[in-house]
This record gives structure tokens, C-alpha cells and sequence, in this order.
């Protein structure tokens, strides 16, 4: 995605007032104070609020491809790239909670107008590459056929979001105590910890 440096800087501006006030909550005005710069200069760029949150979303897609493929092109031993893959997947998801979160709450919000079909359609190119390297190693027989390969992400995420939603809980039981230590967890023992799941689950023959 082909965007200039104001262009980004309104939208990492929007995406973290999204997160702490919600969509309702923050005003194009508010979006360009915070930012330093002219209202109409988010008219001129997106058109609308709106149209800001669709290329917030495609924005922090764009390049999860390429670096998919990257891992991919590789070609280390199929249980090394699954690792590969998921730490990426975690990595990514960590560093793009915001968007995430405001995701999940704006498609869930069916009187909200917005195009969501940008964003749908990265998202479906992306699985099918996980899809296809999957296949590649039930073929190779290091994989097993029985798996819900479109579960696999959800797995994924379901489970970094349920670290991340309930932190303050996991900071008090596993004595986090400050955030370099969290980040520490998320991308150490929590992502051993999905990478030794999705494993299993590719791997354990029912």
C-alpha cells in the first residue's frame, strides 16, 4: 500500500485515539490536533472518518504477505516454518493490537457503514497461503490430513487475546511486573506455548 509520510502519521494518530475513545468517540478534529496538522487535510487524504478506518485496516494488512512468504521461501523443514509462521503471526498481532481490537468491535457493529471488503479480501489471500503450505506438508506426510486448516489462525489468535484482555490477571499470577517483562512472556514463553498447540495439532494423529 502506497502511502506518504502524512498519510501515516494521520493514521497511527487515528488508530490510537480509536483504541482509547472508540470510533464515536474521536472526531476528524481531534484526529488533526493530535496530529499537528490541518483538518482538511484528512478530507483531502481519505474523504471521510470512515474511509480513514477502512485504510487503517488494509494499512496494517498490506505487508503480512510479504512477509509471510518470506518465511515461507525459506524452505527450512516444515515444523521450523510452522514456528516461523506462528511467531510472526504473534509478533504482528502484538504490535498491531490496536488495530485489532478496533476491528473486533467495529464488525461487530452491524449499523456501522464500513467497507469492510479490502480488508476481507487480504485476509482470505493471507489464509490461503497458510492453507497452501499446510498442504504442502500433509503431502510430504509431516502434517496430518485431519485438521481444520481455517481454524488454525483462530486458534492463533484466540488465544494471544485472551493473554492480552486478561493481562492485569496473568501480570498477577505469572508476577509480570512491568511492561518489558509482558513483552518478554508475549514473545518467549507465549509463543512457545502456541507454536507447541499448533503443532499438536498438525502433528497428533487422532
Amino acid at each position: 500500500m502506497d502511502l506518504n509520510e502524512k498519510q501515516i502519521q494521520i493514521l497511527e494518530t487515528a488508530e490510537k485515539l480509536f483504541a482509547e475513545n472508540g470510533f464515536d468517540g474521536t472526531s476528524v478534529r481531534h484526529i488533526s490536533k493530535e496530529a499537528g496538522i490541518n483538518v482538511a487535510m484528512v478530507s483531502y487524504y481519505f474523504g471521510s472518518k470512515e474511509k480513514l478506518l477502512e485504510t487503517l485496516f488494509v494499512y496494517r494488512m498490506s505487508d503480512f504477505r510479504m512477509e509471510l512468504d518470506s518465511v515461507i521461501s525459506k524452505n527450512k523443514p516444515y515444523l521450523e516454518t510452522l514456528d516461523d509462521i506462528v511467531a510472526l503471526i504473534i509478533r504482528r498481532l502484538h504490535r498491531n493490537r490496536r488495530t485489532h481490537k478496533i476491528i473486533n468491535f467495529e464488525f461487530s457493529n452491524e449499523n456501522r457503514q464500513i467497507d469492510f471488503n479490502s480488508y476481507l479480501e487480504q485476509k482470505k489471500e493471507n489464509l490461503s497461503v497458510i492453507e497452501a503450505f499446510v498442504k504442502s506438508g500433509q503431502k510430504a506426510g509431516v502434517f496430518i490430513k485431519n485438521v481444520n486448516i481455517k481454524l488454525l489462525t483462530a486458534t492463533i489468535l484466540g488465544t494471544y487475546f485472551h493473554f492480552y484482555y486478561n493481562k492485569k490477571y496473568y501480570q498477577m499470577s505469572l508476577k509480570l511486573d512491568d511492561n518489558p517483562s509482558i513483552e518478554t512472556y508475549v514473545h518467549n514463553d507465549l509463543t512457545l506455548h502456541i507454536q507447541n498447540t499448533i503443532k499438536a495439532l498438525l502433528t497428533y494423529e487422532k
